[in-house]
């Protein structure tokens, strides 16, 4: 069976720097390649995310290390799950978010229960030869409270918070959550209703329906059996704003040969070119009838030199004036 591997999130060298970490010793301790922070598209497998964890936590020298990156963690930072979180109208429609997206940079997954009175965040995490590290369950459970706190500006504290070993000491734990960290069979954190559907002063529902398809697509990707050409198309939707969209670019993303993805994407019926047109003229259509960006903002997300541009291919691909899709829609 296939080992499963994760994206190392890009604030994590944001992250080690607010937590004045320096990332060359980290990476040493885990016995990773030292320019791996700097690498585009990063996976890891679970054994490798562990040891890169507990390569910070180690660095740092903090027993309380899960409470200092949760106190580091900004709204600015785009990571995936807190941008997910963030732009959303509560905490409710977060944790939602947060459990579709959360194993595009771990191997973890997050149950959400809707009751009348509370809501339930449960974590599970993906069998491996170990368990996770303790202090990384911590921060989990941690970085609930977190995300809530930011959205509403609120020190709201959750009902109850449990989970099979407990971080020691556990006195900052609880004066950080303002509630009981009880050992208990799961690692779990309930909110009381009233502070799950508490509105978030963050929320961005516009620019949410703006990144989502990209989440969605890094998100197929993680299936084992993904084709060619939509692996080609999860890297051109990170390639496409930058102008990067040549073959030779998308095949050193995918670290395979020009000549070797040029014969895998016409074992599949389709050509490189007729990749990049359906890629684009899908971007362009989510933007013109999802969201009110300019179509000149439109058009350097696209990778169009100028908006011009951007109008003639337009009509080439569908007939039709981006004006008028937008009308439309």
């Amino acid at each position: 069976m296939q080992t499963l591997t994760y994206a190392l999130d890009t604030t994590w060298r944001t992250l080690l720097a607010d937590l004045v970490v320096v990332p060359a010793n980290v990476l040493r301790r885990a016995g990773l390649p030292d320019d791996l922070l700097h690498q585009p598209s990063v996976r890891l497998e679970p054994e490798d995310y562990y040891r890169l964890w507990e390569s910070a936590e180690q660095e740092k020298g903090d027993p309380l290390f899960p409470i200092r990156v949760c106190e580091a963690v900004r709204a600015e930072s785009f990571s995936p799950p807190l941008f997910a979180a963030l732009c959303s109208p509560n905490l409710l429609v977060a944790a939602q978010r947060v459990a579709k997206y959360k194993k595009l940079i771990g191997p973890m997954q997050m149950e959400v229960r809707d009751d009348r009175d509370m809501l339930t965040i449960e974590f599970a995490w993906l069998d491996g030869p170990r368990r996770p590290p303790v202090s990384l369950v911590a921060m989990e459970l941690l970085f609930c409270v977190t995300l809530v706190r930011i959205g509403t500006r609120e020190a709201i504290s959750p009902i109850d918070v449990t989970t099979t070993d407990l971080p020691s000491p556990l006195a900052p734990y609880e004066n950080f959550l303002g509630a009981r960290l009880r050992r208990g069979p799961r690692h779990m954190v309930r909110f009381a209703k009233s502070d799950a559907v508490r509105p978030f002063l963050t929320s961005n529902e516009p620019l949410w329906a703006a990144f989502e398809p990209d989440l969605r697509q890094r998100l197929a990707d993680l299936d084992a059996s993904v084709t060619v050409a939509k692996r080609v198309r999860a890297a051109l939707h990170e390639a496409i704003p930058s102008g990067l969209t040549t073959m030779e670019a998308i095949a050193q993303k995918l670290a395979v040969s020009k000549r070797t993805l040029q014969r895998r994407i016409e074992a599949e019926g389709t050509s490189f070119q007729q990749i990049l047109k359906e890629t684009r003229e899908a971007l362009a259509r989510h933007y013109l009838e999802k969201t009110a960006l300019p179509a000149s903002e439109i058009s350097f997300l696209l990778g169009f030199d100028e908006p011009n541009s951007f109008y003639r291919a337009f009509r080439s691909w569908t007939g039709k004036t981006p004006d008028s899709i937008r009308q439309h829609a």
